[in-house]
């Protein structure tokens, strides 16, 4: 349970884990592996550390069914957040946490809003682009919670673009470069928001995904894209700006999106202090200080149908 909630909360090398616990990593191992095998964590990505692979684990979205069990003893109320990773989410998270734990879980926007609908968390995050093109996310929450009355609350627009090494060594310029041979892309997991956006646009410029380098091969959160780029294992990868920023990348924008909060109605009480947070200037300047985001609309409500 321990290993559980230390993975629910980050990423973690089993050296990690034992400097936590206490533990030597060959103790940790053990445990490791039960919960590796019983499918409760997996590894969320390698990187390369003075020539040694480091594996970085990860808890599953499963792990929630636990959740009564596993989150940090508390007195204080919790929240459990499930859907697509962004930077602001954490900072809430952060400024909130006197009053309340809000348990982040970053899984895509699409794993995120079926969490939400097998009732495994009390909100989640999407920003999944309409089949006519004009619109974000109104249309999968109709199509998972018909039977529901959701709530949908715009938390920011933000700008998505290539995250590329720094002076773009690869001379990458449009997301046609990366049938290149030679650039190696970092995906994002399928179900993201983002990977959706990317199939489809590939898919609308003809271009095959089988052609691009490690096309299956992909990471969970916008900022393991960007250090993965930052550290040279990846040439480029599609995410957010203020990811790229903080890696220290170069970006080049593509396009602004919605990134909207679902929840169901019956739960307003519960995630009313983040809702309130959205609509306040402090969250607006703290947010407008980031590269790539518009808060001009955070706090409003989205029709959803």
């Amino acid at each position: 349970m321990t290993i559980l909630r230390y993975l629910m909360a980050t990423p973690a090398t089993l050296t990690q884990l034992g400097d936590k616990m206490g533990q030597s990593p060959a103790w940790v191992r053990h445990h490791v592996k039960i919960l590796e095998e019983a499918g409760w964590i997996f590894v969320s990505e390698v990187r390369v550390s003075a020539g040694v692979n480091e594996k970085y684990y990860k808890a599953r979205a499963s792990a929630l069914l636990l959740q009564e069990l596993i989150l940090p003893n508390t007195s204080k109320p919790y929240i459990i957040f499930s859907g697509s990773h962004d930077n602001a989410i954490e900072r809430i998270a952060a400024k909130l946490s006197r009053h309340l734990t809000l348990f982040v879980l970053p899984v895509g926007s699409l794993d995120g809003l079926i969490n939400l609908r097998q009732y495994l968390c009390h909100i989640s995050g999407t920003h999944i682009l309409n089949d006519d093109g004009a619109d974000y996310n109104t249309e999968s929450v109709r199509h998972i919670f018909p039977d529901r009355n959701m709530v949908l609350v715009t938390m920011a627009h933000r700008t998505q673009g290539m995250i590329i090494a720094p002076g773009n060594p690869k001379g990458i310029r449009t997301i046609e470069d990366l049938l290149n041979p030679e650039i190696q892309f970092i995906n994002r997991n399928p179900g993201s928001g983002t990977r959706m956006w990317v199939d489809r646009e590939l898919a609308n410029l003809g271009l095959p995904t089988t052609e691009i380098s490690e096309y299956g091969y992909y990471v969970s959160t916008h900022s393991e894209a960007a250090r993965m780029v930052k550290q040279g294992t990846a040439d480029a990868a599609i995410g957010i700006q203020s990811a790229a920023i903080d890696a220290g990348t170069d970006f080049i924008p593509l396009f602004e999106e919605r990134y909207d909060l679902v929840f169901e109605r019956s739960n307003m009480r519960v995630v009313a202090p983040i809702i309130e947070y959205l609509r306040t200037p402090a969250f607006r300047k703290e947010l407008n200080a980031l590269s790539g985001y518009n808060t001009a609309h955070s706090g409003e409500l989205v029709p959803v149908q």
